[in-house]
């Protein structure tokens, strides 16, 4: 007669086994971005240079706020 043993590995038994989500998810966003990019390059573009004006204006607006401190 044949039989199984199970070994404990000191985990829970869920733990290691399955997907990781977050794993999924980042690649699931990776592959729209891309999908997006392909399609639609221009508003691609337009969202990039919006986002570089933004961050540049923050930058500025905090220069002359930490300025002013002085």
């Amino acid at each position: 007669m044949l039989r199984v043993v199970a070994r404990s590995t000191g985990r829970p038994p869920d733990e290691g086994n399955g997907v990781n989500l977050r794993k999924v998810l980042t690649w699931l966003i990776v592959a729209f971005v891309v999908f997006y990019v392909i399609k639609a390059p221009e508003s691609s573009a337009e969202i990039v240079r919006s986002a570089g004006q933004a961050l540049g204006t923050a930058a500025s607006s905090l220069a002359a706020f930490v300025g002013s401190l002085a």
